[in-house]
């Protein structure tokens, strides 16, 4: 295969994973990034009452329910789901996705730690109310409180882990010349990183009601741009390995960059991604920059960028396959 020639863009003859795959990837990274963002906030500042901080609270959401529903994607898209069972205790070591899972798994026993000591007051009063039989939770909360340092740490690097996971899983498709790439798994963290932050500015906007130029918007903004830098050069440094790569590598890149998923490169990635929010953030004035609304704006455009590149990376990648 010289050039594509097929135009259908979710349906090509070698396609081995999906949409759901595509989600999957994208909520894992949002898990990962809010994560990190919410521990290094944690750390910085001294907080009177951490569970009623809104970094806080939104971390104890994003770092959980995307996991899980993107687990659930990743079991519906197995061949047998009724047998993922399965893979939670027999582990691969030769195995990409095996790795995943008992990562995930980890991950999720330190971010149950965490939230459960974060949280202990809160807990208390609930079970002290409704499940008095239950006390013992709150004991073994007690316990965890003295591990919660070490606890903490540990969560923020398997929550990097985690974002860098996710381009692990696909750089492991070797048959697929663009997917081969080592870039992968540091551009796959960037990005997660940054849907973490935009994903996170919407809910304590959103959902905390905090006005545009708080404590947590500041302390959020120092990341931002950063981030999308880095994210730009790590794109630029994926497609240069590309182009110096020959053969399949460059018959890959040229497939990848025409047609649909070409537009959707330049025009949601990009432009919608990372030079919108990017111009934003570096020229717009205090004024804008801490408006709600605004930011609420450049939010729900990192997000839609960060699709496009989990939805590019994913289709695109299996366009050609190694001769």
């Amino acid at each position: 295969m010289s050039t594509l020639e097929y135009p259908v863009p979710f349906h090509t003859p070698d396609l081995v994973w999906d949409s759901s795959i595509a989600i999957y990837l994208f909520l894992l990274g949002i898990s990962s990034g809010a994560v990190q963002l919410a521990i290094a906030y944690r750390r910085s500042n001294k907080l009177e009452k951490t569970s009623q901080n809104w970094i806080i609270r939104s971390a104890a959401v994003l770092g959980t329910v995307p996991t899980l529903i993107g687990l659930t994607l990743l079991i519906f898209h197995l061949a047998r789901p009724w047998t993922f069972w399965k893979l939670m205790f027999n582990y691969q070591f030769n195995s990409v996705m095996s790795m995943g899972v008992m990562l995930f798994q980890v991950y999720m026993l330190f971010m149950v730690i965490w939230i459960a000591v974060l949280f202990k007051q809160e807990i208390d009063e609930l079970i002290k109310k409704y499940v008095p039989k239950l006390q013992f939770v709150s004991n073994m909360i007690t316990m965890c409180e003295r591990i919660f340092s070490a606890a903490e740490v540990i969560l923020f690097i398997l929550a990097a882990v985690l974002g860098a996971y996710t381009g692990f899983l696909l750089s492991a498709l070797i048959s697929y010349p663009m997917l081969n790439n080592p870039v992968l798994p540091a551009l796959f963290l960037a990005s997660g990183t940054s849907s973490g932050i935009a994903a996170t500015f919407l809910c304590i906007l959103l959902a905390g009601k905090l006005k545009g130029d708080s404590h947590e918007v500041h302390f959020m903004h120092k990341f931002e741009v950063p981030i999308m830098v880095t994210e730009l050069g790590l794109i630029v440094c994926f497609f240069v390995g590309l182009h110096f790569g020959g053969g399949q590598k460059v018959v890959a890149l040229h497939n990848a960059l025409s047609g649909f998923w070409g537009a959707v490169f330049w025009i949601g990635i990009m432009l919608i991604g990372i030079m919108i929010p990017l111009i934003a953030n570096l020229f717009a004035s205090d004024k804008w920059k801490y408006n709600a609304k605004f930011i609420i704006l450049v939010s729900i455009f990192d997000l839609i960028g960060v699709l496009c590149l989990r939805y590019f990376i994913l289709y695109a990648g299996q366009l050609t396959i190694a001769m």
